[in-house]
């Protein structure tokens, strides 16, 4: 069982180099940072509950964050939870994640997902009801670029005729694609274009219901002929560190390849303690610290 963390960095809270630094030298082994390219004023997407937190107003590239987090790193993987690929073009994309990819010694995994700020999503030029089918033809065609001396591909969205690009990633065939997200369909699609999942758990309750997703998609991957798809679970901030170690323990019971902890944005020295308090409840599952 892996463990790690997910947050969105952001320039009122600890760097990218000491965050990654701290993860790595306690034994943790993934960072995986989420994304916003802006938050219009206007939105009218309702968030869950509450007010949206201060840190999508003002988070920082996942991909530049990640080559800092990639210099100064020697194991940990790293990687994005969730990229917004309906906001991003699949040729600059594929670009940017092969080159992490190889600058951090291949590293890198893909989390990718559709989006659910309809206001922020339309800013890109990306009608919200398309994109989903949207998502897969840009998960193809960067699947195309990474693995083709000459790519080419043809589809709705995506229309491209055979090109050059390098570098190709480090890891073959390509970094995992990971789709994050709980929706009815989910499954479906990992099965379909995906290397894996990223579910998400809001509490200890729910990971009996997460049992019976994680059985239907190996029944569904069995089916079609699929091999075993990696599911890495980000649990949310409503699960509290106190009960981190009986989440990784339960996880670990269904198969789950690698825990990932959701974290707030904060300065240095309350990340540097709540990484503290993670790593006393998970010490059983954590290789020597260095």
């Amino acid at each position: 069982m892996e463990i790690g963390f997910s947050t969105f960095l952001t320039d009122e809270g600890i760097s990218p180099a000491e965050f990654a630094t701290g993860v790595e030298e306690r034994g943790f082994a993934a960072l995986f940072l989420a994304e916003h390219t802006h938050i219009p004023v206007a939105r009218r997407t309702p968030y869950g509950s509450g007010e949206l937190p201060r840190a999508y107003f003002r988070s920082l590239d996942p991909f530049v964050a990640l080559s800092a987090i990639a210099a100064v790193t020697e194991r940990v993987r790293i990687g994005t939870a969730i990229a917004l690929v309906t906001q991003r073009d699949p040729i600059i994309l594929a670009k940017e994640a092969a080159t992490l990819d190889r600058i951090s010694g291949g590293r890198f995994e893909l989390g990718v997902g559709a989006g659910w700020n309809l206001e922020e999503i339309r800013n890109h030029g990306t009608r919200p009801g398309s994109r989903t089918r949207l998502l897969r033809e840009r998960v193809l065609a960067i699947k195309e670029l990474w693995t083709r001396e000459q790519a080419e591909f043809h589809g709705e969205f995506v229309d491209f005729d055979p090109v050059f690009q390098w570098p190709k990633p480090l890891q073959r065939p390509h970094p995992p694609v990971l789709i994050g997200g709980m929706g009815p369909t989910v499954l479906q699609r990992v099965v379909d274009y995906a290397d894996g999942w990223m579910p998400f758990v809001s509490s200890v309750g729910a990971i009996d219901k997460l049992a019976h997703r994680i059985a239907e998609l190996d029944n569904l991957a069995a089916h079609l002929g699929r091999a075993p798809r990696v599911v890495s679970v980000v649990v949310t901030t409503a699960v509290s560190a106190d009960d981190a170690a009986l989440v990784v323990d339960r996880l670990a019971e269904l198969g789950v390849h690698r825990v990932i902890f959701n974290l707030d944005a904060l300065p240095a020295a309350e990340t540097h303690a709540l990484l503290n308090t993670y790593a006393a409840a998970c010490a059983d599952h954590l290789p020597p610290a260095e």
